[in-house]
């Protein structure tokens, strides 16, 4: 059976249709606790979600749902993803769910799910639900219905969570950060721990009104931080996505580091410190330049399919902690179960401070590949992949890189795109390249 709901980080569209409606995610409520009704009595699910103005339409849905099937419901409003795995797995729940479509616009939404240990679930429990999804509903009676009950202070449990995976030893006392939250999710807790911790902090994209998310702001839009960093004269900048769990640094000089190059920091950091990673977990994307430095540090790249949730299952299979994708998704397994944005923030900076380097010279070694990343738009289950043109072009493209790049097509798992990445020694071999795999693909 194929999934037909759930993309590569889980069910993600526009509002309004779909599976993006009250009534789709009142049904979807109603399967997932029938799912989980049947590996256990008296189920708790914790709800949360970011600041899109569909989150309440979803979210009451989705209560209903889960009352109804005879589950328990915990709601901590706005949060962001990682928070709700974190509590998921503290406060002994068998279920985190996450109402949000991360950097998309505000017009989309969609739904996360994570374990009672707070990992993202396998695809196994998702075919489990979409099967649930086909079947009569079995409502319970008014004894056995699910109850509903607020956490107050969600919010400052996750603070604290973030501010322990940060050495005791430390402080950002005289560090000056800017905060960018994309007005998502993360806007009241991540000033709150770099504030917390000793930072100076100015704040931007922290204003939300449901519309806003993600709209010039965040780790998909960091020139609003860049200029923020330069006029407020701060020592970094931090970018997160609308459910922070991505981000995006940003020096004193204005310089965009992204999830490539801190991965490449955070593995850097445990070499010196005399713990050096047998291994770590990239993506499909992941820059060759930063393989070919880890390598000179004696540490194996080995590449998942894209997607954080790939990233984490090899993880687990080779038993190692440190992995990413260079859109800002980092897994240092050691701080948390799941990418964390802030909590990859305070690992970077405390490698900073630990080393009295900045984020450049900590990267000197890394000479990055250009790439460059072309958006195709398709029409939703065309065949893209037996395009006679591409073929011959793909076919062209590659001969011409001839060991000095590489290519990769692929769908994306949450909007109807074909991504075309094409890695190469020079700028202008790349973009070229690119254009051509691009036209080729595109719709007559």
């Amino acid at each position: 059976m194929t999934r037909r709901y759930f993309g590569t980080d889980g069910i993600r569209g526009q509002v309004g249709l779909g599976a993006i409606t009250a009534d789709f995610m009142l049904r979807l409520g109603h399967a997932v606790g029938r799912v989980l009704r049947q590996h256990g009595s008296a189920p708790t699910v914790l709800i949360g979600k970011d600041t899109r103005v569909s989150g309440y339409m979803i979210e009451s849905a989705l209560e209903a749902g889960f009352s109804s099937a005879g589950v328990n419901v915990v709601l901590s409003g706005p949060l962001p993803t990682p928070g709700i795995a974190y509590l998921t797995r503290a406060l002994r729940l068998d279920l985190g769910v996450v109402i949000s479509a991360s950097h998309n616009p505000f017009e989309d939404n969609g739904i996360k799910f994570f374990s009672a240990r707070g990992e993202k679930l396998p695809d196994a429990w998702e075919l489990e639900v979409e099967q649930a999804l086909t079947a009569e509903p079995k409502w319970a009676d008014a004894a056995s219905l699910g109850k509903a009950r607020r956490l107050d202070d969600a919010g400052g449990r996750y603070v604290e969570f973030c501010k322990s995976t940060f050495s005791a030893e430390l402080s950002l006392k005289g560090v000056r950060v800017v905060v960018d939250a994309a007005h998502g999710a993360a806007y009241q807790v991540a000033p709150a721990v770099f504030h917390e911790l000793g930072a100076q902090v100015g704040r931007i994209g922290c204003a939300p009104d449901g519309f806003n998310i993600n709209a010039g702001f965040g780790a998909t839009a960091p020139h609003a931080l860049v200029e923020a960093v330069r006029a407020q004269q701060a020592d970094y900048g931090v970018a997160l996505d609308g459910d922070a769990d991505r981000l995006v640094l940003v020096d004193a000089e204005g310089s965009v580091f992204d999830g490539d190059q801190l991965l490449y920091v955070l593995a850097l950091d445990r070499v010196r410190q005399g713990r050096p990673p047998q291994g770590v977990v990239g993506t499909l994307m992941t820059n060759m330049g930063v393989e070919q430095a880890l390598a000179r540090q004696g540490i194996e790249l080995v590449r998942a399919k894209v997607g954080d949730r790939y990233v984490l299952e090899e993880l687990g299979r080779r038993g190692w902690l440190l992995g990413g994708e260079g859109s800002g998704h980092l897994l240092a397994l050691d701080c948390h179960s799941t990418g964390d944005g802030l909590i990859s923030a305070l690992q970077v900076l405390q490698a900073s401070i630990r080393q009295g380097r900045g984020l450049k010279a900590m990267l000197e070694d890394v000479k990055l590949f250009p790439q460059v990343l072309l958006n195709v738009r398709m029409a939703p289950g065309a065949d893209w992949s037996s395009n006679a043109r591409l073929v011959q072009v793909r076919a062209e493209v590659e001969q011409r890189l001839a060991g000095r790049g590489r290519v990769l097509l692929r769908p994306s798992g949450t909007e109807p795109v074909v991504r075309v990445m094409v890695e190469a020694s020079e700028q202008e071999l790349a973009r070229s390249s690119a254009q051509a795999l691009a036209d080729a693909l595109a719709p007559a």
